[in-house]
């Protein structure tokens, strides 16, 4: 059989993929735009699984056809048929996930867990952000802007939400389901009253290790949810602040960023990233200790892990803009990427002791910058050490009302 042939069998077989998920995610997900790439790892099933007639290739075979896929199919949607070869069976799978380096390295997404990892070093990820202002709704897609045909790949979608004392927006893979309880659920970003402050909370620890339940800082009550073995813990993965303008004089708002997960040593010489490479397996309740409340279950929060580890923390901050004179605005070189003058618009490099001898290169940096281009449409591009998840997170605060900030 040759290449073009086997690559046009695993297309055709995508009406099938959904069934292999062990974590219930039906075809539907596949074939649909607001479902984003592969379900997230889970802890395998005691009963064996019949891997089908594809799993019986020679190893060999397997890994050339895999790394050739691979290496020709670079962007989407041609790179879902790399999703596809994972789904066969457990042994595709794991030869796939071997083959397929950390975005940092191949500067390429293609499974979900490429959304909590650092993005790549030399070139970012450019992304765009729409806008709905009826249903509260806020969807990250993977490209330059919007296509004609609405066929851009979703990436990560988010749900605003009012409370009383704070705003929440609630972060999740698909753009239909924001529930804690769902396996889609990566995190959310919380505001203080006055919306000058937001801390960023993740779904999952920033290494693979896991997490002692001595760091325990609080427990809250919030959602039914669908299953006791899925409590929903969430880990401080970052505080944005707003500096207040109390005198209300002009300019762009003035923001800092500490990555609680991040630590400045990676962006020295030679320094890495925090990487995951796989979502948190399912917590067993027996194994969790759980307050119990009538209908409602437990939303764990947990300090940032093995801080002391880190060292010091990464701290962002908003590249000051110049005012012109023409123009009586303020201005920032967004390299064509901005098109709209917006309060909203912002830059975001590093700020770093100088006794920590980090090239004046790497300072100027932009890690993430933001700004819109139309009517509720936003780009957004980020690198590393930033991932997916946190620049959209931090991205979103900007969407907040700040009254006291402006």
């Amino acid at each position: 059989m040759s290449f073009k042939n086997i690559v046009r069998e695993l297309k055709e077989m995508k009406d099938g993929i959904g069934s292999i998920s062990r974590r219930g995610v039906e075809g539907k997900h596949w074939r649909s735009r607001t479902r984003s790439h592969i379900a997230p790892d889970v802890a395998a099933p005691s009963q064996p699984i019949d891997q089908g007639q594809w799993a019986n290739l020679p190893p060999e075979l397997l890994l050339d056809i895999i790394r050739r896929v691979e290496e020709s199919e670079t962007s989407w949607p041609a790179r879902t048929v790399v999703v596809f070869c994972a789904s066969v069976c457990k042994s595709w799978r794991d030869i796939t996930k071997e083959i397929v380096k950390p975005l940092a390295e191949c500067g390429r997404l293609t499974f979900p867990i490429s959304l909590k990892q650092p993005g790549p070093r030399d070139a970012p990820i450019q992304c765009f952000i729409k806008r709905d202002r009826t249903t509260l709704t806020y969807r990250l897609y993977f490209g330059l802007t919007p296509s004609e045909d609405e066929s851009d790949k979703l990436l990560l979608a988010a749900k605003k939400i009012r409370r009383a004392t704070s705003t929440e927006f609630v972060i999740s893979l698909v753009g239909d389901d924001f529930s804690r309880a769902s396996n889609t659920y990566l995190g959310k970003l919380r505001s203080n009253f006055l919306g000058t402050k937001f801390t960023v909370y993740d779904s999952q620890p920033p290494n693979d290790a896991a997490v002692q339940h001595n760091s325990l800082l609080s427990r809250r009550f919030h959602s039914k949810r669908v299953s006791p073995r899925l409590p929903a813990y969430n880990y401080s993965a970052a505080t944005i602040s707003y500096e207040l303008n109390v005198l209300r004089t002009r300019g762009p708002r003035r923001m800092h960023c500490i990555m609680h997960s991040i630590p400045v040593s990676s962006i020295q010489e030679g320094g890495a990233a925090p990487t995951p490479t796989s979502f948190p397996q399912i917590i067993d309740e027996k194994s969790s200790p759980r307050l119990v409340s009538k209908g409602k279950e437990p939303e764990t929060y947990f300090s940032s892990p093995n801080l002391s580890s880190f060292g010091e923390t990464l701290v962002l901050k908003n590249k000051a803009p110049r005012w012109h004179e023409q123009l009586q605005c303020w201005c920032l070189n967004f390299k064509g990427r901005v098109t709209v003058a917006s309060v909203k618009n912002f830059q975001l490099v590093a700020t770093v002791d100088p006794s920590l001898n980090i090239p004046a290169a790497e300072q100027e940096k932009v890690t993430l910058q933001f700004g819109k281009i139309g009517k509720d449409i936003f780009t957004m591009d980020y690198c590393y050490p930033l991932s997916a998840f946190q620049a959209f997170a931090i991205s979103l605060s900007s969407f907040d009302t700040k009254p006291a900030c402006e």
